[in-house]
């Protein structure tokens, strides 16, 4: 289990620098904001949820050790961002609907979970 949950991250790594590579088009663009940017940042924000679950389920099923307190808490100010940028948007009117509050939350979520694995001595990339 913790196999799979560490290998989520760079699904999330991936689906967020997705988000922000379209959210910077958009913006650099003047498009308007469109269904591809919600579709992205939802499969984005659905990617750090599962992660979180196997998070869960992993630390049920085996020992707790102190550094997993930091590492828990940015992982939830994660989870919480990602769910806000979502209810930013959909409580604003369809015309004020911009890329920024996407670009924004998830350099924040990306941020949070970097510290969050470096808290547990784990390089955010490789073992």
């Amino acid at each position: 289990m913790l196999n799979a949950h560490s290998g989520f991250r760079y699904l999330v790594m991936i689906a967020g620098l997705i988000v922000i590579g379209y959210a910077v088009y958009g913006m650099a663009t003047g498009r308007s904001y469109d269904k591809t940017m919600r579709i992205t940042s939802a499969v984005f924000t659905g990617l750090v949820d599962l992660t979180a679950l196997l998070g869960i389920v992993t630390l049920l099923s085996g020992t707790f050790y102190p550094a997993l307190i930091g590492h828990i808490t940015m992982m939830v100010l994660a989870i919480v961002v990602a769910h806000v940028v979502s209810v930013v948007i959909k409580r604003r009117p369809e015309e004020e609907r911009t890329y920024t509050p996407h670009l924004v939350g998830t350099l924040v979520v990306l941020g949070l979970i970097a510290v969050g694995i470096m808290t547990i001595g784990r390089p955010l990339v490789g073992s």
